[in-house]
C-alpha cells in the first residue's frame, strides 16, 4: 500500500495510485508569525482589522471572512497615491514566536504528508481587500502604471515572508489563497491576468520551488478554466478549489500531466443547511465519476479541511473511501 504522499504523486504525475487522494490528507497544513500577522484575529461571528489595517468580518453560518470595503473604512483612498496609505505586515519575529510552528511542522511525518504553509490573502485578494473590488477592478483600466507598481510591492511582501517561513519550518509544499472569479467568470480576461497577476506569481512560486517546495497548491473556489494556461506557467501543481462549473473532465483531459485538479464537489451544493448523507453520497459519487482517478483529488471547494456545516466534510470523506474501495 502507498503512503498517503506517494498516492498523491503517482496520482498527479498520471502513474498507479492504489486509491483516491482523499481531500487534503496529504497536506500537513501549518501556520506561522507571518501569516497571523498579515490575517489578524478575526473568529467566527467578530469583526477585527488584519495586519493591513482592512476591516474584516466573519459572521456566523458563512465559508469565511471577507472585508469591509465601504467608503469610511478603505484603505486605499486613492490609488495613485497608495504608497500614503498601505504598510506592510511584520515579517521579522523572535525565535520564541516561531517555536510552536516549528513544533507543529516537526510533528508532521514527512513520509505520509507534505509540510505545507498556508498563505493569504493572494495577491488579487490582497488588492480588492485594501481598495474595494470596484475601484480596484476599474485602476486595472484607469491606472495600469500604479497598478503594477502596487502588485510589485505585494509581490516582494509575499517573498520577504517566504523566507522567514522557509528558514523556520523547512516546508515541501504550500497551500496559498487567492480567489480569481466568481462560480461562472474569472474577474480578469487572461491578457490582464497575464499582465498584472501572473508575473507576480511567477517570481512568488519560482522563489519557492527554488528554496526546496515540492509542490504548489493554490486555492481559488471558482471559474478559472480560462486561466489555466497562467496557472501552468506560473509553476502550480495542483489547483484546489475548482468548481464544477470549469467542466472539471474537460480540464483533466486537456492538461492533466501539466497541472491536477483538487475539488469538483461544490459546497454550493452539498455543504447547505439541508444536507443529508444520501444527497452528499449522490454528488460525489456523480463527480468523481466524471473525473476519473489520475489528475484529479476528489474534494469540496473549500479552502480547508472543514465546513459550514459540521458533519458534511467528514461525510464526504467517508464516501471517497468507499469509492477507493469499489473502483481500485
Amino acid at each position: 500500500m502507498l503512503t498517503i504522499r506517494e498516492n498523491l504523486l503517482e496520482t498527479i504525475h498520471g502513474g498507479n495510485p492504489d486509491r483516491f487522494v482523499n481531500q487534503y490528507e496529504y497536506l500537513g497544513l501549518v501556520f506561522d508569525p507571518t501569516v497571523l500577522a498579515a490575517l489578524g484575529n478575526c473568529p467566527k461571528g467578530s469583526t477585527s482589522k488584519n495586519g493591513w489595517g482592512v476591516t474584516i468580518e466573519f459572521p456566523e453560518n458563512v465559508p469565511g471572512p471577507f472585508p469591509n470595503t465601504s467608503p469610511e473604512l478603505v484603505v486605499i483612498k486613492d490609488i495613485t497615491k497608495w504608497k500614503d496609505y498601505v504598510k506592510a505586515p511584520e515579517v521579522k519575529f523572535p525565535e520564541e514566536a516561531w517555536a510552536p510552528f516549528v513544533e507543529a511542522a516537526n510533528k508532521i511525518n514527512r513520509k505520509e504528508q507534505f509540510v505545507a504553509p498556508f498563505a493569504a490573502p493572494g495577491i488579487f485578494e490582497k488588492i480588492h481587500y485594501l481598495m474595494g473590488m470596484e475601484e480596484a477592478m476599474i485602476a486595472f483600466y484607469e491606472e495600469p502604471e500604479a497598478m503594477h507598481e502596487l502588485v510589485d510591492f505585494l509581490a516582494d511582501y509575499e517573498i520577504s515572508a517566504a523566507k522567514e517561513v522557509i528558514d523556520h519550518l523547512h516546508p515541501d509544499a504550500l497551500f496559498h489563497h487567492d480567489d480569481w472569479g466568481s462560480q461562472i467568470s474569472s474577474f480578469l480576461s487572461p491578457d490582464m491576468f497575464g499582465e498584472f497577476i501572473a508575473p507576480a506569481y511567477k517570481k512568488i512560486y519560482g522563489f519557492w520551488k527554488a528554496n526546496g517546495v515540492e509542490l504548489i497548491v493554490h486555492h481559488s473556489d471558482s471559474y478559472a478554466a480560462n486561466l489555466v494556461p497562467h496557472m501552468i506557467d506560473c509553476g502550480i501543481d495542483i489547483w484546489q478549489g475548482v468548481m464544477s462549473t470549469n467542466d472539471v473532465p474537460a480540464l483533466i483531459k486537456k492538461y492533466g500531466g501539466k497541472i491536477s485538479f483538487h475539488g469538483g464537489i461544490d459546497n454550493g451544493r452539498v455543504d447547505r443547511v439541508d444536507w443529508t448523507k444520501e444527497k452528499v453520497e449522490a454528488e460525489v459519487r456523480q463527480v468523481v465519476d466524471a473525473c476519473g482517478k489520475l489528475y484529479y483529488i476528489p474534494g469540496t471547494t473549500m479552502g480547508g479541511a472543514e465546513s459550514t456545516y459540521p458533519g458534511v466534510y467528514d461525510t464526504v470523506t467517508e464516501v471517497i473511501n468507499q469509492l477507493s474501495k469499489e473502483k481500485f
